[in-house]
């Protein structure tokens, strides 16, 4: 009997075989090749934490004046709801005024109408003095007039502050919103803080902050007051919102600063910038207000030779710093 060929069946599975066995090889090589090339690219991922810090200076510089502007809405808010409380408590007595001159007002005319014509009629057939009747009736409208003109005045002041009341709820109205919304932004660069410290965590190995050492006071009053107790916080941490005790943000520090020296400045950069006036570089001393960047967003006091006391950012304690470290805005003088 003649032995018959091979089927395709019988062929085909070993060269499957043999094709599975070569591209296994391959897949192998190739992932060997990976696992080899893994550990060069994870070291080279892998920043310093030099370069983390820098990162950070950079993230910084496009969260701060999302704070400044929160610091902003909301000590506007704050100062327009003490505005708005204190109008109510002027207009309530005079709202008791118009009301009680118009309960009077309405009482004269009553007794007007109760001494009209028909009375005048009563009193010609009883025989009563008309004269008397007539000066009763005069005196009546004579005070009646006077009660006219005290609301009139009274209404007067109370339609000005009902004016500016209403001014008032509006604005409050519109920065409550905008206070909500960036309380709501609170939330995302709280997160982005968190992230960017974590980021500095994974360079390993210690990364040591020098706060650097504040220069003897060379100015007297109540700008040494300022100096000395900026310089007093050295190393306090940054808390974004934070005007004190124990943490600081910019505009916060050098709102405490001067608050012990007997002056008020707004928790607000820009606020604080028109509150002061403008000095030349060369006119610069200790205890002036320092301003970075265009839009103003970061401040610290000036110590002079260079340097400053500030509160810098999320992950930097209080410190001196020289005051070429950021864009310059300009040098103003407090007191």
């Amino acid at each position: 009997m003649t032995a018959q060929p091979s089927s395709p069946r019988q062929t085909h599975p070993h060269r499957r075989s043999s094709g599975r066995r070569t591209l296994r090889g391959v897949i192998l090589v190739a992932v060997a090749i990976c696992v080899g090339l893994t550990p060069a690219v994870q070291a080279h991922a892998t920043p310093s934490p030099e370069e983390i810090e820098a990162q950070l200076d950079k993230q910084w510089e496009q969260l701060e004046p999302v704070i400044e502007q929160y610091n902003k809405v909301h000590n506007g808010l704050v100062k327009n709801r003490k505005k708005a409380a204190e109008l109510e408590r002027k207009i309530k007595p005079l709202a008791q005024q118009v009301d009680g001159a118009l309960d009077r007002i309405g009482g004269l005319a009553a007794k007007n109408y109760k001494l009209g014509p028909v009375a005048e009629a009563a009193a010609l057939v009883s025989g009563d003095d008309r004269a008397t009747l007539t000066e009763r009736l005069t005196m009546l409208n004579y005070l009646a007039g006077q009660e006219h003109e005290q609301i009139a005045d009274v209404f007067a002041v109370k339609s000005k502050y009902d004016e500016e009341k209403a001014k008032l709820d509006t604005l409050i109205s519109q920065q409550a919103r905008q206070d909500a919304e960036l309380a709501g932004k609170k939330k995302k660069i709280d997160s982005e803080i968190k992230r960017l410290e974590r980021l500095r965590e994974t360079a390993g190995g210690t990364f040591t902050i020098d706060v650097g050492e504040c220069p003897p006071v060379t100015v007297t009053g109540k700008a040494a007051i300022a100096v000395r107790t900026a310089c007093e916080q050295l190393g306090d941490p940054y808390v974004w919102g934070a005007v004190g005790p124990n943490s600081f943000d910019c505009s916060g520090l050098t709102q405490y600063a001067w608050k012990a020296a007997g002056i008020h400045l707004t928790h607000f950069t820009g606020d604080q910038w028109k509150e002061t006036r403008s000095v030349s570089r060369a006119e610069a001393r200790a205890g002036d207000l320092v301003f970075f960047f265009e839009d103003l967003h970061h401040v610290g006091i000036y110590l002079g030779n260079g340097k400053l006391v500030h509160a810098s950012r999320a992950g930097q304690p209080v410190k001196v710093a020289s005051i070429e470290y950021m864009p310059l805005a300009g040098f103003r003088r407090v007191a």
